[in-house]
């Protein structure tokens, strides 16, 4: 029996991590549940798996969760301090961080620090913070099993392989709602047609970073530091059918893939029951269902956010944390109808360009970086800019 924390319980990967645990009742007992502020579906998760306790992120909401969850024995608590606490709780064994953003960070250091594993859904904590992590995790023996599907993949291609030498590895995308789209028609995509990712069943932010093309280049520096690896040994490419998630090339030339259909509860799944494998009901893959699969170079003169992202890769210091906070704000503005859809990567570069650059920055100089990518991004575009 694994005794697990869920941080983000209420979200797209913490419920169906839930559901792993509705099949899997033998393997996994749910120690603590967290989330932002969804306080209904916290407490029906937290009546139903019974967590040692839950946290909630908006203070304000804290006696509305004590009062239902009190008596039924589960203490509840509130804020990001909290959190932080929480997940070092002694009973916990793994802890899965599905948070959103760079709200990830500080909780997966304290949970290190405390010598909790680390199943990884929130790519951002790397994306911000790779080296400080996955250092802090090193020296406390933590491992860091990841869970998008892509990094999933590779972790499962390199299964028995340690030992040999990663020539590359190929993250593959599906191009979102708007593969083979020109600018011109970017231009004018709503919200909702953003939404509607082709694949996968996510939450909106990274539903949104999909269309534009950041997620898969969060995911690349995501993949630097899980599998310690140079820009030049990171390939993406587009793969409309999302049946094979990644590749990992290795120095002979020899080739390993991990296909499947699109669901995100087998990685979860594998990284909360690594090294076993548990036996499932979902659907499986047919090749007569799916005669071809086909593969495209992603357009990085329509999609600039991946060439922002590959940018801040190679430049290294705290360029992708300013690259994450810039697109966070880009993603709740569009969201919120106040830019359009190009204007996200208008404005992620305009932060680039402006946030100064910092190359070996400590813990500090990263929150300050978020802190003034953030500043920055809410001031606008210049007017020379959008002219």
């Amino acid at each position: 029996m694994k005794k697990i924390a869920i941080l983000g319980s209420t979200g797209s990967i913490g419920t169906q991590a839930l559901d792993v645990v509705r099949d899997q009742p033998e393997r996994f007992q749910v120690e603590l549940l967290t989330c932002g502020n969804n306080v209904d579906l916290l407490i029906k998760q937290a009546l139903e798996f019974k967590p040692n306790a839950v946290v909630i992120g908006d203070p304000a909401k804290l006696e509305a969760v004590k009062e239902v969850l009190f008596p039924a024995g589960i203490k509840a608590y509130a804020g990001a301090e909290a959190l932080e606490q929480a997940v070092t709780m002694e009973g916990i064994d793994l802890v899965l961080t599905a948070l959103v953003g760079y709200a990830g960070l500080r909780p997966t250091l304290a949970a290190i620090a405390a010598g909790k594993h680390i199943a990884l859904a929130n790519k951002e904590t790397l994306v911000v913070a790779g080296e400080l992590v996955t250092q802090a995790a090193r020296e406390k023996g933590v491992n860091i099993y990841p869970v998008d599907s892509e990094h999933s993949a590779i972790f499962q291609c390199l299964a028995g392989e340690w030992h040999n030498p990663i020539e590359k590895i190929v993250l593959t995308a599906s191009g979102g709602p708007f593969r083979g789209r020109t600018r011109e028609q970017l231009a004018t995509v709503t919200k909702a047609q953003a939404l509607k990712h082709p694949n996968w069943d996510m939450g909106a932010k990274i539903t949104i970073d999909s269309a534009s093309l950041m997620n898969k280049g969060l995911e690349a520096i995501e993949a630097k530091w899980l599998f310690n690896l140079r820009k030049d040994q990171i390939d993406i490419i587009v793969h409309p059918q999302s049946i094979i998630h990644s590749i990992v090339q290795f120095h002979d030339g020899s080739m390993k893939a991990q296909m499947g259909l699109p669901d995100m509860k087998l990685p979860i799944q594998y990284a909360m029951a690594y090294p076993d494998r548990l036996p499932t009901t979902w659907p499986r893959f047919d090749f007569l269902n799916y005669p071809a699969l086909t593969f495209e170079q992603p357009d990085l003169e329509t999609f600039r956010n991946l060439a922002l992202a590959l940018d801040a890769l190679d430049k290294g210091g705290n360029a992708p944390c300013v690259l994450n906070a810039a697109n966070e704000v880009a993603v709740e503005l569009f969201l919120k109808d106040a830019i359009g859809f190009l204007q996200m990567s208008d404005l992620v570069e305009h932060c680039l360009v402006n946030v100064p650059h910092i190359n070996n920055p400590s813990l500090t100089d990263l929150e300050a970086s978020d802190a003034e990518a953030r500043r920055v991004a809410r001031a606008g575009l210049p007017a020379a800019w959008t002219s």
